[in-house]
């Protein structure tokens, strides 16, 4: 158990830093991207300015994610933060993909992966196919779930698994029932 982190891998900032570095986005494009200073972005990262909402949107958008993960919205006990989600305190995270619902089980997205609890709505698919520089492994708790993969369909089961190295992919529930799954992912991508 790691009790050496700084504080500061408990904020915004850190989360912040963290999308970024995970885009492989350096300070100085970041900033000339929102027509902001470096300095002032480097300001936000280690809490010492705060960004308006207008910023946050920006970054949000940026980042390719909902703004609401930018947002903590129930603040953990001092001696759970870091550590500890509770199952009322995760954050909405991922695309606005109609039909699936991702949740952080990861208490931040400081780590060298991200958790995710993902459900998918009853005969709910994604279109297009999803490519990215991560390593993926999935875990399916309840429901039948379909996942192509290079080109290849899987069909899985409550207790199957999976993995994606960066291939092409894209996921389905042709089922009438949601699909529950837990979705390792490094490097975090959300």
């Amino acid at each position: 158990m790691r009790h050496d982190l700084p504080d500061t891998h408990l904020t915004l900032g850190a989360d912040l830093r963290a999308l970024r570095r995970a885009r492989g986005v350096t300070l100085a494009q970041m900033a000339q991207a929102m027509g902001r200073s470096v300095g002032w972005l480097s300001q936000v990262e280690r809490d010492k300015s705060e960004p308006s909402i207008t910023d946050l949107r920006q970054m949000a958008a940026q980042f390719d994610v909902p703004v609401s993960i930018l947002f903590r919205h129930s603040a953990a006990p001092a001696d759970e933060a870091g550590f500890v989600v509770r199952s009322g305190a995760r954050r909405p995270i991922g695309s606005s993909v109609a039909g699936l619902v991702e949740e952080l089980l990861s208490p931040d997205l400081t780590d060298d992966f991200e958790m995710v609890h993902s459900t998918f709505a009853p005969h709910s698919r994604i279109k297009d196919v999803v490519q990215r520089p991560t390593q993926e492994v999935g875990y399916v708790i309840s429901g039948t779930f379909e996942i192509e993969i290079a080109g290849k369909v899987h069909s899985l089961s409550a207790g199957d698994s999976f993995r994606v190295r960066g291939e092409p992919f894209r996921w389905a529930n042709r089922t009438a029932d949601p699909v529950v799954a837990i979705w390792v992912i490094a490097p975090p991508v959300y």
